[in-house]
């Protein structure tokens, strides 16, 4: 993820800026979820039924702390199906490990909403776009009130809440909306995310925005978090899958505020662009160790091997790859200046379109050759 309002807070005023410090794993606790989102890359139904058990879970919770997980995202489906989700995550804070939320906010009541606050260092709930915009694409009427309901809940006990937002086509015309409902009820964050092709993601890659819809798209959320910024209003930006926004973000900077480029180009070169397999890791709802949850292939299975075992195997060839950095690519990635900054992008999107993982990535919006290799 892109720290937008962080970076550009950082590089002017010359502070410390949010560095990882350990390694993030997205664990996708369970693949039941009580919605069908048109870009869900898990493709959960309510129907699923849970493949790990609460010892599985808390045996693998130890090997990840021994392993330099810092930060855990319980993930789904929506993991707050889980009955024992509040004992897994008062676990991983026992073990020293951050624990973040991500859901869809429906099963957030007034009879739970202190137990969450308590349990989470963090919780994001998505929102993707205005009341018919939204259920439309949750694929349940009455889901927009009923998250709208669970964000305010949320807040009347904590400032550790944001939205979480998904740019397609479907979804693009509300993008002011988001940022005009987090101003109206003082959400702290937005975290805007681009479609990456896996799952229903990719069955629908068909929603996924051109490339002068992206550059605008992405022109306006950072001219919102230089809005932020610039009239101190405590809004942070953040936003996922699509590292080449930092090149975006860096242009910006640098026309704005062209004597402190140097010091964002410095620390986005430090940021180092996309972390799939490096800083990191996913479990799917089965099992299996991902580099990242829309990842095609799998490391291992936990039911098989320990995470340690997997997670730090030398002698793991696409581990190896996907921690060479830059990264070893193909076609126009391979000759482009910013590749040391956004290192090549989704892996997962390259592979769904080309066949390959060292391919460039389709949505890249810094060039036109979409098609090369």
């Amino acid at each position: 993820m892109l720290r937008v309002s962080n970076l550009i807070r950082a590089s002017l005023l010359g502070s410390k800026e949010r560095v990882l410090d350990g390694t993030i794993a997205i664990w996708n606790l369970t693949n039941r979820c009580n919605l069908s989102c048109l870009h869900c890359y898990s493709k959960a139904t309510l129907e699923s039924a849970d493949a790990l058990s609460t010892e599985e879970i808390f045996i693998t919770m130890s090997e990840m702390a021994q392993s330099g997980i810092k930060f855990i995202i319980f993930s789904g489906g929506e993991p707050l199906t889980r009955n024992d989700i509040f004992k897994i995550a008062t676990y991983a804070r026992e073990l020293g490990i951050i624990t973040y939320l991500s859901t869809n906010g429906l099963y957030i009541h007034k009879s739970n909403v202190e137990k969450i606050v308590a349990a989470f260092d963090y919780i994001g709930v998505s929102i993707d776009g205005r009341e018919e915009t939204h259920d439309h694409f949750r694929g349940l009427k009455g889901s927009f009130k009923l998250s709208l309901e669970a964000i305010k809940l949320l807040l009347k006990y904590s400032d550790r809440v944001g939205i979480r937002f998904t740019l397609t086509t479907q979804t693009l015309d509300d993008l002011p909306f988001i940022f005009e409902l987090a101003e109206s009820l003082s959400i702290p964050k937005v975290y805007i995310s681009h479609l990456v092709y896996s799952g229903r993601g990719l069955e629908n890659r068909a929603m996924d925005l051109g490339i002068e819809q992206r550059m605008n798209a992405v022109k306006f959320v950072l001219s919102k978090a230089f809005e932020y910024y610039e009239t101190h209003k405590p809004i942070e930006v953040v936003t996922g899958n699509m590292e080449m926004d930092a090149i975006a973000l860096l242009k910006e900077f640098s026309l704005r505020y062209p004597e402190n480029s140097s010091a964002l180009h410095n620390r986005l070169l430090k940021w180092g662009g996309n972390s799939a397999g490096r800083k990191l890791v996913n479990i799917d709802s089965h099992g299996n160790v991902k580099p990242d949850p829309f990842f095609p292939l799998t490391l291992g299975s936990i039911k098989e091997k320990s995470f340690g075992a997997i997670w730090n195997n030398p002698n793991d060839e696409l581990l190896s790859a996907l921690r060479t950095h830059p990264r070893i690519l193909k076609g126009q990635c391979r000759e482009c200046e910013y590749l040391s900054i956004c290192n090549g992008g989704s892996r997962a999107r390259a592979y769904a379109v080309h066949g390959i993982l060292n391919g460039d990535d389709p949505s890249c919006y810094q060039t036109f050759h979409k098609d090369s290799v």
